[in-house]
């Protein structure tokens, strides 16, 4: 085909050359008002040649204008995608501002129901390696936080500040075993000890002889000398009195969810 090509290559570019010249004048006699017969004729033969002509420009030009609208439309989704990401990230912000200060107004709202001075802190870390019974707080000596202060918030007790820095402290939660308070069981006034389980809250030396039912409502006793009187520490979710023995099994559902913990607020002392 090739050799073919090239032994006629002279007489086939002629052709080319006497169609294209031939169909462009035809071009131009279609928009005369009259035409020779020999002009018709020229118009006659050239039809063919001239008809896929025009469709092939045609079909070029939509596959142009379809291109085209790709590549229009490729960009206006990129932009969308883009806006919508931005936008996203619009609503996410607004969303944390939204619920930081719900919490803020709570914790403002407790602040001024206490006869405390009190510190906000924000949460910085948790202690995995005792799983999440510490955490570090970003207020420390500097801001006047010692050891054995108090830790709140709006919903209750958290714990109390164990190791102090000049920038941030760490706090012992109400929930780690090693953690202690003296607390009141509402209504009866009854006092015990309650002591971190993991994620529950045991009561010490709740007497046999007093009545404890679940739902009622666990305050700090203010004996001690670290947590005033009347904070939250939880719910008693069980109370088993056995059938011996001077003291009842009580489960108590701190009032806080440690695994939220943000925003805290450290009691520094009282006012005059």
């Amino acid at each position: 085909m090739l050799e073919l090509f090239r032994k006629y290559r002279t007489l086939l570019l002629a052709g080319c050359l006497l169609l294209a010249a031939l169909m462009f004048y035809s071009y131009q006699l279609r928009h005369r008002p009259r035409t020779s017969l020999f002009q018709r004729g020229l118009l006659q033969l050239t039809a063919p040649f001239q008809q896929l002509l025009d469709q092939s420009i045609e079909t070029l030009a939509d596959a142009w204008g379809h291109y085209l609208w790709l590549v229009s439309t490729a960009r206006e989704n990129d932009q969308l995608r883009t806006a919508n990401r931005q936008l996203r990230a619009r609503l996410d912000a607004l969303e944390e501002t939204r619920l930081a200060n719900q919490r803020l107004r709570k914790l403002l709202d407790f602040k001024q129901s206490v006869n405390f001075n009190m510190l906000p802190a924000q949460v910085i870390a948790e202690d995995a390696s005792s799983w999440f019974r510490t955490v570090v707080i970003d207020k420390g000596t500097r801001d006047g936080v010692r050891e054995g202060l108090p830790v709140v918030v709006a919903e209750g007790v958290v714990g109390r500040t164990i190791q102090v820095a000049p920038y941030q402290s760490r706090v012992l939660l109400v929930t780690d075993a090693s953690s202690a308070l003296a607390v009141l069981i509402q209504p009866t006034r009854s006092r015990a000890v309650c002591r971190g389980r993991g994620d529950r809250l045991m009561l010490d030396y709740a007497l046999r002889s007093e009545k404890v039912a679940a739902g009622d409502q666990v305050v700090t006793s203010g004996m001690g000398g670290i947590f005033p009187k009347g904070l939250r520490v939880g719910r008693v979710i069980e109370a088993e009195r056995g059938n011996y023995g001077l003291f009842q099994m009580v489960q108590v559902e701190p009032s806080v969810d440690f695994s939220r913990l943000e925003e805290v607020l450290v009691l520094l002392r009282e006012k005059p």
